[in-house]
């Protein structure tokens, strides 16, 4: 079974089970369509991370694929407050990394060859791919911005119902034919550095994916794997553990709202405080995610009133655009893989020569230069990308992911909680009312509670009586962001998959 965002993608990555693939190969087949189709979300300029379950050693791995800030990323260089969130400097500050992740998890684990599962992806970016309605929206309300770079405008014209990329096409058979390679060396690196800015050929030749251990931590029975630092997969772990030893009440109810809400504030501002690239920072992430520390700052939570900002500052945003793919094969093996450009469109700059749009993910760098997460050459970002896998009795029962930039454990909460405390299947718990706590813009406070209107009316109306600075949604939202998943009955072996109805997406099985 494969769930994500676009039902092509999806067909592709069963398409590609059908072939006798792997889970693995399936999850290329997929995202790397919807680097192509859904190029406002994602594509190979972007970042990947993955947790990978392989049924054969009952071993759960983390691969990841987030680029590295170029050798002449210095801080020195700036003299503003913040990195850019558009354009030439935050799409060039750090290498892509998706591509490398993409070879590696292939060469561990795939089974098909790489061309066969890069196969859809070519024939639409070379062929043409239709425009859906929401990709048709966020070209329009982007045009301004993609207007400033000529490429860019002219890739994602206003109103058009097909579209295609052919040198996407061309840059994909040349991964195709030679691997990373393909794309980190050889024409296509030096058609990439030649857009000038901060990398060269030199770090695009230095970009890499590494293996390395998930973290994992449990709720209620259930193990949960997400993935570790510079992602924020921690405050999944920590969240759950604040919330454990309460009743939520009623599923959709205040207390439901108003305890998880609390929780993902406090975990937050440990991010705030913490999280950056553990090769350059000391992140302390056996401590945040244990049992004793959720003890300790469980004080800060109030039943009765919402918790102010201030007393549990962080920052980021909710804005920013992701594509999540889960997959399973036939033996039992998962990949749970999370790819996005960052922002709509990520910098909104593109290689025309090479067709790659570039991410703009290195705008969540900090140039204080006594933050743990500050711009440093080789580094990596503080990542919102996160993936998650789930086992029951050591067996493994879920895979789940979303977007939504800071609502991405929000949403892993939310769903995980669905399932587990109130007995949601995996379709109910994606596809449920939702909210998320958080900004999307300058000008809304920053513990604003964003809720759809499919809660009940006294729910949110509770919510706002304790103090919650309240946004009401409408029913649907697709700023709630997009959430799939698959599970798995323990018993019958039987996959369960679940799509967003706010995306495009679907959940098929081979």
């Amino acid at each position: 079974m494969v769930a994500c965002p676009h039902a092509l993608a999806s067909e592709a990555g069963v398409d590609a089970l059908r072939s006798g693939g792997s889970a693995v190969d399936a999850a290329i087949a997929a995202a790397s369509t919807l680097g192509v189709i859904y190029p406002h979300m994602c594509g190979i300029g972007g970042d990947a991370f993955w947790l990978i379950y392989d049924a054969g050693q009952r071993a759960v791995s983390h691969l990841a694929g987030g680029g590295r800030a170029a050798a002449s990323a210095a801080l020195e260089r700036f003299n503003q407050k913040e990195i850019p969130f558009r354009g030439i400097v935050p799409a060039t500050l750090t290498t892509p990394g998706a591509v490398a992740s993409f070879c590696e998890a292939h060469a561990r684990f795939g089974k098909l060859p790489l061309a066969r599962c890069l196969e859809a992806a070519i024939h639409y970016a070379r062929d043409g791919y239709p425009v859906s309605a929401r990709l048709s929206r966020w070209i329009a309300e982007t045009a301004s911005e993609l207007a400033q770079d000529p490429a860019s405008a002219a890739l994602f014209p206003v109103g058009k119902s097909q579209l295609a990329n052919p040198a996407l096409a061309r840059t994909l058979e040349a991964i195709a034919g030679e691997g990373r390679a393909g794309f980190y060396e050889g024409e296509v690196a030096a058609q990439l550095a030649k857009l000038g800015g901060f990398f060269t050929e030199y770090d695009l030749a230095a970009q890499r994916a590494y293996w390395g251990e998930p973290i994992r931590g449990t709720y209620r029975g259930v193990t949960i794997y997400e993935t570790p630092a510079p992602t924020q997969g921690f405050t999944v772990l920590e969240m759950l553990n604040l919330i454990e030893p309460f009743e939520l009440g009623p599923f959709l109810g205040p207390d439901h709202v108003h305890l998880l809400v609390q929780a993902k504030q406090i975990a937050y501002h440990d991010r705030e405080r913490w999280l950056a690239d553990p090769r350059f920072a000391e992140v302390p992430m056996q401590r945040l995610i244990s049992k004793t520390y959720a003890d300790e700052r469980r004080r800060l939570i109030d039943p009765a009133r919402a918790l102010a900002w201030d007393q549990v500052p962080s920052y980021g945003s909710l804005a920013g655009d992701t594509v999540y793919v889960a997959a399973v094969d036939a033996a039992g093996n998962a990949a749970s893989l999370i790819f996005s450009l960052y922002g709509v469109f990520g910098s909104c700059v593109t290689s025309g020569a090479t067709g790659v749009v570039l991410q703009n993910r290195s705008a969540y760098f900090s140039l204080d230069p006594a933050h743990p997460n500050r711009l440093e050459p080789g580094k990596v970002p503080l990542h919102t990308l996160i993936a998650s896998l789930a086992f029951k009795d050591e067996k493994l029962w879920a895979a789940l992911g979303c977007m939504g930039a800071d609502g991405q454990p929000q949403i892993h909460l939310q769903a995980y909680v669905a399932m587990i405390d109130f007995g949601r299947n995996i379709q109910e718990a994606v596809a449920g009312p939702r909210w998320l706590s958080g900004r999307f813009a300058l000008g809304e406070a920053r513990d604003t509670l964003h809720i759809e209107a499919r809660y009940p009316r006294a729910t949110i109306d509770e919510l706002a009586r304790r103090g919650h600075p309240v946004d009401r949604w409408g029913d649907w939202n697709e700023l709630a962001g997009h959430a799939h998943g698959i599970t798995i009955d323990l018993e019958t072996g039987v996959r369960s998959g679940g799509y967003d109805p706010r995306s495009d997406g679907a959940a098929l099985s081979s």
